[in-house]
């Protein structure tokens, strides 16, 4: 009876600590603005999957060249399609993993309520001293907010009141802090279930600027790591394009 109890339990531990083994971790850099969807994501992908995401956050740009520097990256999901069809044809990731994960979306945003109009004709009137944006040449964010200014015509007008942020997450900061009574930031950051959490904001109509397409890709350091291969099947399931709805962002047509 012994011996029966203990193959059973043998038995019925066996597929736990295999699952244990085939448990494993990828390196992540993620876009600043994907900050909060992501943190969410992660969660529910470990829980789901046992694999573990660890994330990094920051500019799409800085990790190009941290990638091409060597940096320990397996996935890279960012905030343009560029940087990673750049990384691909320089033969830096695995080939046919590229895929858009979300349509990013830009709000103009103040902390204070009444400041920022459903229209954003606040660019055109002033009265604000400092307006903050992500650098545009490492954030595709900052630089859709520079394309918005210029097609409303007020670039000229606005651009000795530019604070800038090193990534979209920085500028949110500059923006909530009130060291700029308004910025240019995503619309994750400050909308949830299509809710504004605080402040006025003006979401910009897609039509002023081009689509802020964001790519996921495995980078040739995670080729045949089972949790890169599976955060990215992840990513294009129900649940993880139910979180990235919910913050705001449009999902690529399937």
């Amino acid at each position: 009876m012994k011996k029966t109890l203990k193959t059973v339990l043998l038995a019925a531990l066996l597929p736990l600590a295999a699952g244990t083994l085939r448990a494993a971790e990828v390196q992540v850099a993620v876009a600043a603005n994907f900050t909060a969807p992501m943190n969410r994501i992660a969660a529910q992908f470990e829980r789901d999957t046992g694999h573990k995401a660890v994330l990094s956050f920051g500019a799409s740009g800085k990790f190009y060249a941290q990638v091409r520097n060597g940096a320990p990256f397996e996935v890279m999901l960012s905030a343009d399609d560029e940087t990673p069809a750049k990384l691909e044809k320089e033969g830096g990731t695995v080939p046919g993993s590229r895929f858009t994960y979300a349509i990013g979306k830009l709000v103009l945003w103040s902390a204070q309520p009444g400041v920022v109009d459903e229209r954003g004709e606040v660019l055109r009137k002033g009265g604000f001293r400092h307006l903050a944006l992500a650098n545009p040449r490492t954030a595709p964010y900052g630089a859709a907010a520079l394309e918005v200014m210029k097609s409303m015509g007020v670039l000229e007008a606005t651009t000795p009141r530019f604070v800038q942020g090193e990534n979209i997450a920085q500028t949110f900061q500059f923006v909530s802090t009130g060291n700029a009574q308004l910025g240019f930031v995503a619309m994750a950051q400050v909308f949830e279930d299509g809710v504004l959490k605080s402040g006025s904001a003006w979401v910009v109509p897609a039509s002023l600027h081009a689509p802020i397409r964001q790519d996921a890709v495995i980078l040739q350091r995670g080729k045949g790591n089972p949790a890169a291969a599976a955060l990215m099947d992840y990513l294009k399931g129900d649940k993880a394009r139910a979180v990235i709805r919910a913050y705001g962002y449009d999902l690529p047509r399937e």
